[in-house]
């Protein structure tokens, strides 16, 4: 395996990090910090607590896990289809570079990325209300995966987008709306039985469900169902990805 080739790709992606500060970690902080503002004084003088929690504290995981699976997917897809857009993309496949060595080089980066602003939000909430990670190994744990998962998920999407508006069409009309009915903001607990069994079908419940558990024990379903959803998800984007380079889609488009 080439690290140089593979340290190459990864640090242009860090670099294009540093030169979009303000849309890469400025903007998604700046709209964790109005929906505390939103949730946390318009519901939560409402519901003061989920399963003994303080709303303000119960949204915190949902909100870190919205904007991670939002931006994962938004920093992979626009890494891989730029290059395709400005048609700089032949000269990596030109270069000695394997597409294994590519893909961790592109979803590296993406993933990083992601992680970073996820601690940085994590700070960020500290801030508006009081945070306790009783496990914070677990948490870490699913952070990385999540971001790892997401990320190839978004390099699927550029390698399939032909244009910007399908970079956005997933991330936007589908994930985020999954996000939202996932039990980001509420307990699946709190709804009716029909609907808690709806729930169930949403794959976000199960991560934001995992990820809630590693801060305060609760949790809609198994911490361990949770992982194994994550483990599927990650195969799966794994497999495709594999698939597309063996097949040689990623040149057809």
């Amino acid at each position: 395996m080439n690290l140089n080739a593979i340290k190459a790709i990864y640090f242009f992606e860090m670099s294009r990090t540093r030169r979009t500060l303000m849309q890469s970690i400025a903007s998604p902080v700046i709209s964790t910090s109005l929906y505390f503002v939103v949730f946390g004084s318009a519901i939560g003088s409402r519901i003061q607590e989920v399963n003994g929690v303080s709303y303000g504290s119960f949204i915190v995981p949902g909100l870190i896990m919205l904007s991670l699976l939002t931006e994962s997917i938004s920093n992979a897809s626009f890494g891989i289809y730029f290059p395709k857009f400005t048609g700089t993309i032949y000269e990596i496949l030109s270069a000695p570079v394997s597409s294994m060595e590519a893909v961790i080089g592109f979803v590296g980066a993406a993933a990083t990325k992601s992680l970073i602003l996820g601690m940085i939000m994590l700070a960020t909430a500290s801030l508006f209300v009081t945070i306790h990670i009783a496990h914070p190994f677990l948490m870490i744990f699913f952070l990385i995966l999540t971001c790892v998962s997401f990320s190839l998920f978004g390099f699927i999407i550029g390698i399939w987008a032909d244009n910007f508006e399908k970079l956005q069409v997933i991330p936007m009309l589908v994930i985020t709306p999954l996000v939202f009915l996932g039990g980001s903001f509420y307990s699946a607990n709190m709804l009716p039985p029909f609907w808690q069994t709806v729930t169930l079908f949403n794959p976000i419940l199960y991560l934001v469900s995992g990820f809630r558990w590693s801060f305060y024990e609760i949790a809609d379903v198994s911490v361990g169902i949770s992982l194994i959803m994550i483990l599927v998800f990650l195969s799966i984007c794994l497999f495709i990805v594999a698939w597309m380079f063996r097949t040689g889609y990623h040149i057809k488009k």
